[in-house]
């Protein structure tokens, strides 16, 4: 079918989950996840896909804190999985699915189980969590009894149903699934403790289910069935026995593949179960953990369960009783798969498999994040971060070391230089932008960022959206001339103006001058801010000739009203242009694209955005406030 789009069919399936007793999955089986398991929910809709099922196998997620719909993929094509609070309500929404797979931390499986276990629709509970209680689990493994329900785990896997169903990350990455054929049910039922030993047995058989002397692409049925990991506590759900007994009677199973583990005495069951005829088909066993006659003392292996207590618990008297029942033993462990070759090519021999043909796979597409770390693919960025870099060790401005920004006091200014201008500024331009911050941080609250801050403020909005309010009513009108008056003044002073002419040509435009004039500082009344900012420009900027520019720009404008003073916007205008030729860091053009870019009104952006924190604080403290109305401080005509 490769990437071929196939419509997925939206259908109710309580009339066709119907399957024999000894099936638990099936091509129509769907689960209810318990837990937000992103990858996992994926791996098995990519398995669904690759299989060519025709419904997503998990329908609905349950995950208290974000009810809702979960965004996965279905090939190349997005569906969306219900997420619901609680399991009660996703399994009365969804009677069909009957598996319930539990990501649940062992803090909460035992709860989430039981609930589990105790909704009617729901017959196999997979617990996948490892340390739950030996207490709890017990309880557990009685209920489900108790019920007739079918439980796997705790401290498992899962299970996997070739072609039809797998539980969370059973057999791993979807290209493992497919290198191992796992697409297409086979005829070989394997059962395990270990989870991530069935994993590498699900490699192993289908290396070993080969049938001599056919192409690579024939095969004597696929090779599993199905494979079911119990889980290595000490009491699991279901054991090995229970899974060896139901998945006999599934006649597409020809033989069966067993691994125990030192520890417990469920092998005994199954050599009794040979030997009763309970279990009729070629069973090739291996207990492992041989190995522990090695040891001076009593060896814990890495499963709860995995431990002997007497010498009947031990891997060699298991393996000899499974031996003289009729079970079909290595060796050793490294012998299984010979062993499994063989016994499954003589049923090829006798006819009691068939050879078929292998279907070609489904091509499952990859996620472009995987695609990219493997290097397959190229995609060009959306954005592009030229003054910051957090992806390394240690976060850099413009490639310092935050340590070394912090560590040798580079301080507010310093830092603004390295992020707004690549540069590492002089000491005298870091020390003017952090003046400029400390003049520019307030103005009283009568400004319109500081008044619209206290109006949404009064309004019961949150910090950030008062501060906004004050924020945008920053611009050439109150409070963000800066950028106009660096355009203005420069362009006159490049094209050679004399303060006179300059005047003249923005009357003519009609335009009243940036940075000229104050509603309540004048001549008499000078403001203190412009006076600090132009001392601190002829002490350090040399030539300075931009803001002297507007110093004379000044005694004219005055001559004709005291109030058209230079103001702050035009004083850091004009002071800023020198500061950037002082520095001999910046070339004209350089000088120019930041004029031009308009981006000095960040300096008043930065700077009022200390005070109108304060306002928005201010206005939280004043407990009158809130009982002002509106219409106080308005005049109707």
């Amino acid at each position: 079918m490769g990437n071929a789009k196939r419509k997925i069919e939206k259908r109710d399936m309580s009339e066709t989950n119907t399957a024999p007793e000894y099936e638990l999955f099936h091509e129509n089986t769907q689960a209810i996840i318990f837990n937000y398991q992103t990858k996992a929910i994926q791996r098995m809709l990519d398995f669904d896909y690759a299989c060519r099922r025709k419904t997503p196998s998990v329908a609905a997620i349950v995950y208290a804190s974000r009810p809702g719909y979960h965004k996965c993929f279905w090939g190349s094509e997005e569906i969306m999985i219900p997420i619901y609070r609680t399991t009660k309500e996703a399994a009365e929404k969804h009677k069909n699915a009957d598996v319930f797979i539990n990501f649940a931390s062992f803090r909460s499986s035992y709860e989430s189980s039981l609930e589990a276990l105790e909704q009617p629709s729901i017959r196999t509970v997979a617990i996948i969590a490892e340390g739950i209680p030996e207490r709890k689990s017990r309880l557990l493994v009685a209920k489900a009894k108790e019920l007739g329900k079918w439980m796997i785990g705790p401290a498992t896997v899962g299970g996997i149903k070739a072609g039809k169903f797998k539980i969370g990350n059973t057999a791993g990455s979807i290209e493992n699934i497919i290198d191992t054929r796992l697409y297409v049910p086979g005829c070989v039922g394997f059962v395990s403790k270990s989870g991530g030993m069935s994993n590498e047995l699900y490699n192993t058989i289908s290396l070993a289910c080969r049938i001599d002397g056919e192409e690579d692409d024939t095969l004597a049925y696929p090779a599993l069935n199905e494979g079911i990991a119990v889980g290595g506590d000490s009491y699991p759900g279901s054991t090995l026995y229970d899974h060896l007994i139901r998945i006999e009677k599934n006649p597409e199973v020809k033989m069966l593949v067993a691994l125990g583990e030192v520890g417990g005495d469920g092998e005994y069951q199954i050599a009794e179960a040979i030997k009763s005829g309970e279990i009729t088909k070629p069973l090739v066993m291996w207990v492992m953990g041989t190995c522990s006659t090695l040891f001076p003392g009593e060896v814990q292996f890495g499963h709860a369960g995995a431990r002997a207590d007497a010498e009947e618990e031990t891997a060699h008297a298991k393996n000899k009783a499974l031996k003289e029942a009729g079970a079909i033993v290595p060796n050793s462990f490294d012998d299984l798969g010979d062993i499994i070759k063989g016994v499954y090519n003589d049923l090829a021999s006798k006819k009691v498999i068939e050879p078929v043909k292998i279907p070609e796979a489904v091509v499952v597409p990859i996620d472009i994040q995987d695609a990219q770390k493997q290097g397959l693919i190229r995609k060009p960025t959306n954005f592009v971060s030229t003054i910051s870099d957090d992806r390394g060790e240690e976060l850099t401005y413009n490639g310092v070391p935050i340590s070394k920004v912090v560590g040798e006091g580079y301080g507010i200014g310093g830092t603004l230089g390295l992020l707004w201008f690549k540069r590492e500024l002089p000491k005298f331009a870091s020390d003017y932008l952090e003046l400029i911050l400390v003049l520019t941080a307030d103005h009283g609250p009568a400004v319109s960022g500081a008044h619209n801050t206290i109006v949404a403020a009064r309004a019961g909005k949150d910090l950030v959206s008062a501060v906004a309010s004050g924020m945008l009513t920053i611009g050439p009108r109150f409070g963000g001339a800066i950028d106009g008056a660096s355009q203005r003044f420069k362009r006159a002073i490049d094209e050679g103006l004399k303060p006179e002419a300059f005047i003249d040509s923005m009357k003519k435009e009609g335009i009243p001058i940036p940075g000229i004039g104050h509603r309540v500082k004048s001549l008499s009344n000078p403001d203190k801010r412009v006076e600090l900012l132009k001392n601190y420009a002829l002490e350090h900027f040399g030539a300075a000739k931009h803001i002297k520019f507007a110093m004379e720009v000044e005694q004219l404008t005055t001559k004709k009203k005291g109030n058209l003073i230079l103001n702050v916007d035009g004083a850091i205008g004009t002071s800023f242009i020198d500061m950037l030729v002082a520095t001999g860091c910046f070339d004209d053009k350089e000088i120019q694209r930041f004029v031009d870019l308009g981006f000095l009104n960040g300096l008043f952006l930065v700077g009022r955005c200390m005070g109108m924190v304060g306002h928005f604080m201010d206005q939280g403290n004043l407990e009158q406030a809130l009982y002002r109305h509106p219409w106080d401080d308005i005049t109707y005509m």
